[in-house]
Parts: C-alpha cells; sequence; structure tokens
C-alpha cells in the first residue's frame, strides 16, 4: 500500500506505520456510536453545593493551591471564519443594487446582517472598521446610510480592512473599555490573575495556537503583557504550543485507500482538538484550569466565573488528597474489608466509581482493582442547565466490558437512529461549557501520562473534499471527550452566567458582552 516514499513522509511526521494501519481500519470500520445509559443530573452523578458549602470552598481556595503550581490551559487555535458565516453568504447575495436592498430589509435570510448592521457601532472593532475606511477614503456613515453594506463587510473580512475573516478569534476586538478594547486574549489574561495567582506574585498561562497565527501572537501577547503586569502588578508566565505534526491524520478517499495529492504524496489533516491532549501532556503543572478562547466576560461579569473557578478547583484538590491519602494506604499494606467498605463507599458517593467485583476475590486483588481505578488524572468539570445550545453534555455511558462511567458527549457520538438513546440524549439537562479543572499528578508527585487515559475508539469520521475530489477525514477522540474517557470525571452545576461563548460575531452584541 505504501511506497518507500510514501514511508519516508509518514516518519517525518513522527508517525508509524502501525498508527496509519489502524487509522485505515477505523475508516473501513467506523466507530461505534456511544452507548448512553442515562443522563448526569442533579439527583444522580451531578453535584449542586448550598451557598454554605460555597462559602466555606471560596474562604478556603488559598490554603488548598498553596505550594501546587497552577496553570490557565486555553486552546486558541480557531480560525475564526465561523463567526461571520452569515456575513459571507450575505457579500455573495448582495451587490448593493435596489432590488437586493429591498430584499435585504425584508427577507428573513438577512435578518443576522441586519442586526450587524444596527448594532455596528456597538462592536468594540467598529473605531477600527471606521478608521480603515477613511484611509479608504470612504466614510462608513455614509456607506451605511446609502445602504452599500457589502462595503462595509468586505472593509471587516478581507484583507483590504480588518481581514478578520483570516485572523484567529484570539485576535479579534470583543469588549469595549474607557481605555480601549480587548481581545479574548487580553480577557483571559486578566482572568486568569485571580485565580492563577501564586505567592510569588506569577500567573502561568498557556495558549495553543495554530502555525499561521504564530507570528500574529507573539507580537500581540508581547505588547499586552507588559501592559497589564502594571496594571495589575503581576508578572505572567506566557507559554504557547502548536498541535503537532505526528497527531495528523492521514486521508482517505471514499474507498479507504490513501488520498493523493497531485504530486501523488500523501494527504494528512489535523486531527482535531483531541490532538491536544498531547499539548497538555507536555505542561508541567498541578492544576490546570481549562477554558474555551472565546468563553469570556467583561469585567463587570467576572466575579461569578471567579468564584466558580475557585469552587471546582477548591473541590476537586480536596478530593485528590483524599484519593491520595486512601492510595498510600492501599499501597502500603494490606486493609481489612471494613476499610474496603469505607473506601468503596467514597468512591460511590464523592466520585461516581462503582467498583464491581466478587466477594470471594482475596482482599490483595481487590485492592489492585481499587488502585487501578483511583490512580488517575482527575476532572472536575463545570456543567450549566441546558438551555438549548447545541452541543455536548454530562452522561452516565456504557463501555464495551459493560462498565459505567461519567463521560461528556458531543451529539456527534450518538446513534440518532435509536429511538432510545436518542431521548437519553434529549433528556439530558445540563450542557458542557467547557469549564475544567485538572488534576494531572499522581499520589508520589509524578505526572500522568495523559495518552495513556484515551479511548481510541471515539474518534469521528466526515465527508470533505480536496481539489473537486471527496474525501474522508478523521478527528481524535475529542479533548474533553474521549481524550479524557478513562479520567476519575466529576459533574458540578455551575451558574449559567459562566457561559457565554462567541459563536457568530453578533453573540458580541449580547449584554453579557458590552
Amino acid at each position: 500500500m505504501f511506497t518507500a516514499k510514501d514511508i519516508e513522509q509518514i516518519e517525518a511526521k513522527g508517525i508509524s506505520i502501525d498508527t496509519i494501519q489502524k487509522q485505515i481500519e477505523c475508516f473501513r470500520n467506523g466507530f461505534p456510536f456511544i452507548d448512553l445509559h442515562a443522563p448526569a443530573t442533579i439527583d444522580h452523578g451531578l453535584k449542586k453545593f448550598s451557598e454554605e458549602q460555597i462559602q466555606r470552598m471560596v474562604k478556603a481556595y488559598p490554603a488548598a493551591i498553596k505550594h501546587r503550581h497552577l496553570l490557565k490551559f486555553v486552546p486558541a487555535s480557531g480560525a475564526a471564519s465561523r463567526m461571520f458565516k452569515d456575513l459571507f453568504s450575505f457579500t455573495e447575495k448582495f451587490s448593493g443594487s435596489e432590488k437586493d436592498i429591498e430584499h435585504f430589509e425584508n427577507e428573513n435570510s438577512f435578518a443576522a446582517v441586519r442586526a450587524f448592521i444596527k448594532g455596528i457601532k456597538d462592536f468594540a472593532f467598529y473605531e477600527d472598521l471606521k478608521k480603515v475606511m477613511s484611509k479608504a477614503k470612504l466614510d462608513i456613515n455614509e456607506y451605511i446610510e446609502k445602504k452599500q453594506y457589502h462595503t462595509i463587510v468586505d472593509f471587516l473580512l478581507s484583507p483590504k480592512g480588518l481581514g478578520y475573516a483570516e485572523k484567529p478569534k484570539a485576535l479579534l476586538k470583543f469588549h469595549q473599555y474607557s481605555e480601549g478594547s480587548r481581545t479574548p486574549i487580553d480577557e483571559h489574561l486578566v482572568e486568569c490573575i485571580e485565580y492563577c495567582r501564586d505567592d510569588a506574585n506569577h500567573a502561568d498561562i498557556h495558549f495553543t495556537l495554530s502555525h499561521e497565527h504564530e507570528s500574529d501572537f507573539l507580537d500581540y501577547i508581547k505588547k499586552t503583557r507588559t501592559y497589564y503586569e502594571k496594571k495589575f502588578n503581576i508578572r505572567f508566565r506566557v507559554s504557547y504550543s502548536k498541535q503537532k505534526p505526528s497527531t495528523d491524520t492521514i486521508a482517505v478517499d471514499l474507498k479507504n485507500e490513501p488520498f493523493r495529492e497531485a504530486d501523488n504524496t500523501l494527504l494528512f489533516r489535523p486531527g482535531g482538538h483531541g490532538a491536544l491532549i498531547e499539548n497538555l501532556n507536555d505542561i508541567d503543572a498541578d492544576i490546570i484550569f481549562i477554558k474555551n478562547i472565546d468563553n469570556i466576560v467583561p469585567d463587570s461579569l467576572k466575579e461569578m466565573t471567579i468564584t466558580y473557578k475557585k469552587i471546582i478547583a477548591t473541590y476537586m484538590i480536596g478530593l485528590q488528597q483524599t484519593i491520595f491519602r486512601y492510595l498510600v494506604h492501599l499501597i502500603s499494606e494490606t486493609l481489612d474489608e471494613s476499610f474496603l467498605a469505607e473506601l468503596e463507599a467514597f468512591m460511590k458517593d464523592d466520585l461516581n466509581i462503582v467498583v464491581d467485583y466478587p466477594e470471594s476475590l482475596p482482599i490483595k486483588e481487590k485492592q489492585e482493582i481499587i488502585i487501578a481505578k483511583l490512580n488517575k488524572p482527575i476532572r472536575v468539570c463545570g456543567m450549566v442547565k441546558n438551555e438549548g445550545e447545541p452541543g455536548g453534555g454530562p452522561f452516565w455511558v456504557k463501555n464495551e466490558k459493560g462498565n459505567i462511567s461519567l463521560q461528556i458527549v458531543e451529539s456527534s457520538q450518538i446513534n440518532t437512529d435509536d429511538k432510545t438513546q436518542k431521548d437519553i440524549f434529549s433528556s439530558s439537562t445540563h450542557f458542557n461549557p467547557v469549564d475544567l479543572v485538572c488534576g494531572v499528578r499522581d499520589f508520589m508527585g509524578n505526572k500522568f501520562f495523559l495518552p495513556d487515559y484515551v479511548d481510541e475508539k471515539t474518534g469521528f469520521i466526515s465527508v470533505k473534499s480536496k481539489d473537486g475530489k471527496d474525501l474522508k477525514a478523521m478527528e481524535l477522540p475529542g479533548l474533553w471527550n474521549g481524550a479524557m474517557a478513562d479520567w476519575i470525571t466529576v459533574f458540578v452545576e455551575v451558574p449559567l452566567i459562566t457561559f457565554n461563548p462567541v459563536k457568530t460575531v453578533n453573540d458580541l452584541l449580547r449584554p453579557e458582552h458590552k
């Protein structure tokens, strides 16, 4: 199947031939659907804290994090182009003619663009847009009055203007302040000060980037970090990484044969955000906060987000300390049945882990089974009430061995032709806002090797095209889905105000982003 030149290309990426063969088998056989057992709810698998517990954990946060290395991990490689889907569609249909203007004012398909134009002066990038048009001898107000909206949109998106279509979300202006505007990078820096600052007055933050945006990011971070370090009397340790070539996946044609470029070389594609488990694995920290680049709010609304970051981190550290104490006993001595019963109750009630083994099993073997279940990375995931947002949520999932565990599941992982599965998915009460706090060291202080805890069977296959030819592409198990499938997982309810993503440009017109 592969020539000597193919093998050279594969190995240059740091990928083994065995890995490529496994990927091709996945294309041929497909990935199995997730077997949902039940939604995780407040009554079963999802914790909700009382006001008393909340106050106690916030107060305990400084002591909980003492002597621990904290870091905020922000997946930030996504391009902003999807934010402007409605604007792109508009420019293809609208020429500025009288007929088009009439359609614009009446057709439902232009509703999003009408909202964009109506609120244009409320966007943080408005003054920049106004200036770049002025340099081209164009008055933005005049073009609004003449209803030549396509020109305004063109200057927002194209390289002759602000070039927002080609920039990453991380570098777009999201929020306006009296002293100027902020990008998501700015907001994440400011937010992490409140829960990642250590005793030496440092705050660590890590961004994942795409190769094409690296230089723009470095230029921007160099300027902005200095400003906020002076403003808040802090020293940032900013690091970044890019998706590794070794996590790329091979593409195949519709017959599941390797897809070849015009020059007969193999086509590889990025493995999706699940590939970032490798980047996360390279992080040297004790406690890692994970939050998406576009889920940020202005300072006026940050308090609740910061409070719940402290709550779920304090809770995670408390669970971790208890697990560590039990592991020390389990490994150092043979224990009696009463101790194991106490431990099993903790695992069931606090970690949602049910230990299933024959009562007649020797106690030493029971200990080994429990050690294997407890000696893993741990994550506490904030979940918001489901209000119809598309995406994943918290569920009880049954694996091929019949074991049931808590997982974050996306709709693409579900067999929607199966009514039972579809009904379980639809009955979910909560939604995944990607608000995670992770403990990645074992009870001896050693880092876990995170790729060991990936469920390789939870990838995803989609049909794409290249040079007019159809192909099949594979995404690796999602970062907070299959890539963390074998972690200890705990779900906690967090307020809806902590979830304010910017998926479309008009989301910036919401009250939460003003």
